[in-house]
This record gives C-alpha cells, sequence and structure tokens, in this order.
C-alpha cells in the first residue's frame, strides 16, 4: 500500500534555516499527498514534535549549531521513536552521514535535492513509519488483554509472582505453573508468552484432565487419515499448530501413562509423531504446564514419570490462593465490577463496608475464579446500585449470615468486630468505646484496619468507604496526634 492509498495523508515536519528551500521541499512532497509542517530551527522543531505525531521529519544538518539537525534526529527519536527522520545537507561528508545513520536517520541526501528521489524516500519512509506504530499499538493491545496488565494485585505474594514471571518470560525455559484451582494459572502462562520472543507466534492451551487417551494424543500429536474409527481426514495437532510459539498444558498430572512417554520425546528431541504415522515431525514449542495437584505423590503412587516430572518442571512458578493475598481484594472486586457494570449494562454507585468486611474475611476456596463469579452474582441481582449484603452469593452468605457483624474468620464462631489491644484493659471488645470521643474512635478504626490491610492505604479506604483522600488526611491527623 502506498501513501496515496491511505485514509490519512503522510505528516511531514520540514526543518530547515532557509525559508525557501523549506517551502521547496513541502511543496514537493504535495505530490505524494503529504502535508508539511515548516519550521527553521532546533526550539521550533521541539516545540512542534510535542504538539503532534509526524511520520516523518526531514531536517537540515546545519540549523543553529553545525550538529543542530541530528540534535533534532535524538528529539525525534526520543519523543516519537517510530517517526523516521532524513537528513539533509549541502555539506556532504562520510563521516557525517555515518553519524547521522547511527543515530536512527532513516537516510541522508545531499543537497540540492533531486525532488523525485525525496518523494520515494520520504512515501517508504512513512509507509515504514506507520506500520510500526500499527504494529505497536495491536502489541499494547495484545499486553492489555493477555499481559502483565491483567495480572492484578499489589500484595507481596501476588508482586512476588509477577516479578519471578518477569525473569523467567525470555528465556526458553519450561515452566511448571502451580495453584489452586481458580487461581489464574492460564492467565499466567498467556502473561509469560506475550513478555517472551515467542509473542508473535501462536498461544496453544490445552486441558488434559477434559480429554480420553485416545482424543489426547489427537490433539497434542495429531492424526492420519484412517488412524482410527472416524479419522476421516489428516489432522494437525496442537504441537504442530503451535510451531514456533507456546503450548500451555493445564492439569497435566491428570495425562495418562502413554501420553506422558510421547510428551517426553518432544521435551527430548523436539520430535512428534502423529497418531496412525511413522514420519517423525520436527517442532520448536516452548513448553508451560499447570497442575493443582501435589506431584510428587504423584510420581509415588506412579501416575507420573519422574523423568518427565524433572523435564517440566525446569523452573517452577508458584501462585498464591486468594486468602494469601487478601490486601488485592479490594482492587480485584473493583475491577469486577466495572467488567459486569458494562456487561449488565448498570452502574454501581458503592459498595458497603458491611460488604467489603465479609469479603475480606472470607476464604474463597474458589480463589479469584469464584470472586469474579460473586462480583458478577452482585451486579446481576442488585436493583438499587448500591451492593449491601442481600446482594451477596448464597455461599458467602451462608458463612457470614446478615446479622453476623462479618468481622470473623471462616470456620470460627460469629463473633463481634475484634477491638484494639488496648480494649483488653477496658473489659472487652465493646466496653473500650465508653468514654471515648468520636474522633479518638474514627482513628482507631483507621489505625487497626490500616494494620489489618498491611499498610496498603488503597485497600484500608475501601475497606472503610471513604475515598483515598481522606484516608490520606486522616492519616495525617494520626500522625499529629
Amino acid at each position: 500500500m502506498t501513501a496515496t492509498d491511505t485514509k490519512e495523508p503522510l505528516a511531514v515536519l520540514v526543518v530547515d534555516d532557509e525559508p525557501s528551500h523549506a517551502e521547496v521541499v513541502a511543496s514537493g512532497l504535495e505530490k505524494i499527498g503529504a502535508v508539511s509542517t515548516v519550521v527553521h530551527s532546533e526550539s521550533e522543531a521541539a516545540a512542534a514534535v510535542s504538539k503532534r505525531l509526524y511520520d516523518v521529519v526531514v531536517t537540515d544538518l546545519m540549523l543553529d549549531s553545525p550538529t543542530g539537525g541530528l540534535n533534532v534526529l535524538r528529539l525525534v527519536k526520543e519523543r516519537q521513536p517510530e517517526t523516521e527522520v532524513i537528513v539533509m545537507t549541502a555539506f556532504s561528508g562520510i563521516e557525517t552521514a555515518v553519524e547521522a545513520i547511527q543515530q536512527g536517520a532513516f537516510n541522508y541526501l545531499a543537497k540540492p535535492l533531486d525532488l523525485k528521489q525525496l518523494r520515494a524516500i520520504v512515501q517508504r519512509a512513512g509507509e515504514g513509519s506507520r506500520l510500526r506504530r500499527v504494529n505497536r499499538q495491536l502489541t499494547e493491545q495484545l499486553d492489555e488483554r493477555f499481559g502483565l496488565g491483567k495480572l492484578i494485585g499489589v500484595s507481596k505474594a501476588m508482586t512476588d509472582a509477577v516479578s519471578r514471571l518477569k525473569r523467567i518470560a525470555p528465556t526458553d525455559a519450561t515452566v511448571m505453573i502451580l495453584g489452586e484451582t481458580g487461581t489464574g494459572k492460564e492467565l499466567f502462562a498467556q502473561a509469560i508468552h506475550q513478555n517472551s520472543p515467542r509473542r508473535g507466534r501462536p498461544f496453544v492451551a490445552l486441558n488434559c484432565a477434559a480429554l480420553s487417551e485416545n482424543i489426547l494424543e489427537s490433539e497434542l500429536f495429531g492424526h492420519v487419515k484412517g488412524a482410527f474409527t472416524g479419522a476421516t481426514d489428516n489432522r494437525v495437532g496442537k504441537f504442530e499448530y503451535a510451531q514456533g510459539g507456546t503450548i500451555f498444558l493445564d492439569e497435566v498430572g491428570d495425562m495418562p501413562m502413554a501420553t506422558q512417554v510421547k510428551l517426553l520425546r518432544v521435551l527430548e528431541n523436539g520430535e512428534i509423531t502423529r497418531v496412525g504415522s511413522n514420519e517423525v515431525i520436527k517442532v520448536n514449542v516452548r513448553l508451560l504446564s499447570a497442575t493443582n495437584r501435589d506431584l510428587d505423590e504423584e510420581i509415588k503412587s506412579g501416575a507420573l514419570r519422574e523423568d518427565l516430572y524433572h523435564r517440566l518442571k525446569v523452573v517452577t512458578l508458584r501462585l498464591p490462593p486468594l486468602r494469601e493475598r487478601t490486601d488485592d481484594i479490594p482492587i480485584l472486586l473493583d475491577h469486577f465490577l466495572k467488567i459486569f457494570e458494562k456487561k449488565y449494562n448498570k452502574k454501581i454507585s458503592g459498595v458497603t463496608p458491611a460488604v467489603r468486611r465479609r469479603l475480606f474475611a472470607y476464604d474463597w476456596p474458589g480463589n479469584i475464579r469464584q470472586l469474579r463469579n460473586a462480583a458478577e452474582s452482585m451486579v446481576v441481582v442488585d436493583f438499587d446500585g448500591l451492593l449491601d449484603v442481600d446482594d451477596l452469593p448464597e455461599d458467602i452468605l451462608a458463612v457470614f449470615p446478615p446479622d453476623s457483624g462479618a468481622d470473623v474468620t471462616p470456620g470460627a464462631p460469629v463473633v463481634p468486630p475484634p477491638a484494639p489491644a488496648a480494649a483488653a484493659a477496658d473489659g472487652g471488645s465493646a466496653a473500650w468505646l465508653v468514654g471515648r470521643t468520636m474522633d479518638e474512635i474514627e482513628l482507631t478504626a483507621i489505625s487497626e484496619t490500616l494494620k489489618a490491610c498491611g499498610g496498603n492505604r488503597e485497600a484500608t479506604a475501601k475497606m472503610l468507604g471513604i475515598g483515598e483522600r481522606t484516608l490520606y488526611r486522616k492519616l495525617k491527623e494520626i500522625e499529629k496526634k
């Protein structure tokens, strides 16, 4: 596609301290549909690139100084990395040309310019600039969907897991992701792929527990026509389809023994054989796997090959259950509520402190998946825009009934909220309130909630049902007292 085929004309910035020559360049580029902005100094160029994006910058080398054009080049590459820069000068020299190219110039032209040559170079540079910009935007969209941006959390357990992921992702090592059901193992696998050199190739996920032995082998390795009843055509398996990319095997501990042998061959030799065929096919695929089982026990019972186990767990990534990262519950809840507000076209104005306390104290056996489902359920059943105890799912209400006070630990008797340590000397959890000013009670509540949230101010504000600015102001008051 040429520049004239696009809906938007090329945006070109012409930087030249000779006004007449700058106008000649701008007029010459009109023939390829380019729209040019003309400036005459480094400072004007800096102001121009701060206001809008350009596809191409054409700059004279000699501006305010002998290296003014190189300064413009560096500025553009810093602020608009995808924009191509063409340097022109009447004082051509091999050293200057080499320096310009080394600093990222697309081309170097000597004056007097050949306008036909200039138009061709600008058009080619503009097409490349736009293509890279589109690729970057697509990459950002992928990152938003599958990258680190979806790994939400501020707790130490979560930040430690993400930090380990960042070290693992750029390598080609096989990774075993360990964690309970609902902790986000596939999401982490996608993030590893999207932050690896293989990100431009396929990511393929398969749940090993959901398929029988024969179907699982066909899914993984493919089959040839006539290999079994119903095999009416040749079929490419997941390993072939994911060539150059990443394959993620969930619940790998449920894989049949015969399939384990074939998987081991893939890891050792990079070879597969389709079901019903003798032809060996080379594959280049990174393998990620996940399980919620105790694989050491699986090895002892004979359900998992030990040699395969060690091949799969070159690197391990352990995901914390939600009960170990409760600081993240308010953030995750708000994230999910935004999703379901949009899905169901509802407006949620807020969540009562009683609901937040129950969600914070609940044990979450289904982890993040269960929290997501709970958020969706509350949005669906809510009728007044304020999520209160009556909107909670039944499994949470079964643990924390509406009249429980909600400040309990799962499995323990329902009791009133715990008071500060000082309450013990004052006769119990409620007696300490007697004679206290409202300011004292309020500041104590903030201080104790802050401790419960591990110092996380965002989580504290959400649990207390106040804004972060309000919390910040009140914390300042605590510091003064």
